[in-house]
């Protein structure tokens, strides 16, 4: 039997034993290592998000070491992968590669089949999630492998936050030189700070708090912090003018998850600039704008950034590669939590007790 934690529909948490599975043709049993406990579980916890098949085992973003494989399967530079390789996966799965928004409008992250680990996969249809002893890889699951078993640790502190931020980053285009505001102060605020400054900009502005986060975004090179507890809206817009010579940001980044940061990131951002959404991937409530003043008056571009497909989560396995030595990533990681604390990582993580927290059966 495999120890999992469950999450039902009603938000109560429950761990179980499920069997240990057989595997078909192309499968693979991954041993987890850890698995991220991220925003959008607490937002799973409270119903946000719809169609969601509870109860799930959630655990989107996951390391592990390949336990078991049935026949050959090969990792995206061809390579077939062995028992005991430390791994991660995308979580994102079944996309069809068949349909129009696929093939023609080049967005797979909207296709209609796509589904995703920890999230639309009910815990009926096996141990398709990263809270658990073991989690089953269905066919055709996408597996990166890693360099060395450390670094699994290393990746999950960057963890679904990375390539959330990266597809962000691209669709915001930074430019060299640009002012960079990013809305929030965690995993996922915290990436985009980073990759906009390896994206050329010469100034990265992050609002968030408590001020433990704020620390820790020092460390990765983010120029101001405006922590949210010491200033009210208005004031914080006025901070951003201040610091951009009072015209606002070339480009503002929204990564809290708060529908009310909307509207305060719209007038924080300069005339023909851009605003890029990424933290609001559930439906956590409506907020009220002015088109006219907010937005058309102002030639804003407004874009959405939704999920991530396999081109960021390749980018997010390399860049670690590439800046292990020169950020502190794991230093993201708050605590480390076990099957039996998953409710308390939930609590943690929604009361910002933490920055990372990772779950280690």
């Amino acid at each position: 039997m495999v120890k999992v934690v469950i999450m039902k529909k009603n938000g109560k948490i429950e761990l179980q034993e499920h069997p240990y599975p057989s595997l078909e043709s192309g499968a693979a049993l991954v041993k987890t290592a850890y698995s991220e406990v991220c925003g959008t579980d607490v937002h799973l916890q409270k119903g946000h998000l719809a169609d969601v098949p509870y109860p799930i085992i959630p655990g989107h973003v996951s390391t592990g070491t390949i336990e078991e494989l049935n026949g050959d399967i090969y990792d995206i530079e061809g390579k077939v992968l062995q028992e005991g390789d430390p791994i991660t996966f995308l979580d994102v799965h079944e996309t069809c590669n068949n349909c129009w928004y696929c093939l023609v409008a080049k967005t797979s992250t909207r296709c209609p089949k796509r589904k995703v680990y920890g999230i639309t996969y009910s815990s009926k249809e096996g141990l398709l999630g990263g809270w658990s002893e073991y989690i089953y890889l269905k066919p055709g699951v996408k597996i990166i492998k890693l360099p060395y078993n450390e670094f699994m640790k290393t990746f999950i502190a960057a963890g679904c936050g990375l390539p959330t931020a990266i597809h962000a980053i691209q669709r915001s285009e930074i430019k060299l030189g640009d002012t960079v505001v990013i809305q929030g102060s965690g995993p996922v605020g915290l990436m985009a700070g980073l990759l906009a400054k390896l994206s050329g900009a010469f100034h990265v502005i992050m609002i968030g708090g408590p001020g433990h986060r704020l620390k820790i975004a020092d460390y990765f090179g983010i120029d101001t912090t405006i922590n949210i507890m010491d200033f009210d809206p208005e004031a914080r817009v006025k901070q951003v003018f201040e610091h951009t010579y009072n015209r606002g940001a070339d480009i503002t980044i929204e990564a809290t998850g708060v529908p009310t940061a909307v509207k305060e990131g719209l007038e924080m951002t300069r005339d023909g600039g851009t605003y890029t959404i990424v933290g609001q991937y559930t439906n956590a409530g409506d907020v009220t704008i002015n088109p006219h003043l907010d937005i058309n008056k102002k030639h804003l571009t407004i874009k959405g950034s939704w999920g991530s497909d396999f081109s960021h989560f390749y980018l997010a396995v390399d860049l670690i590669k590439r800046y292990s030595t020169t950020y502190p990533f794991k230093n993201t990681i708050s605590r480390e939590y076990s099957l039996e604390e998953a409710a308390t990582a939930l609590d943690d993580v929604e009361h910002l007790r933490v920055m990372k927290a990772i779950i280690k059966p």
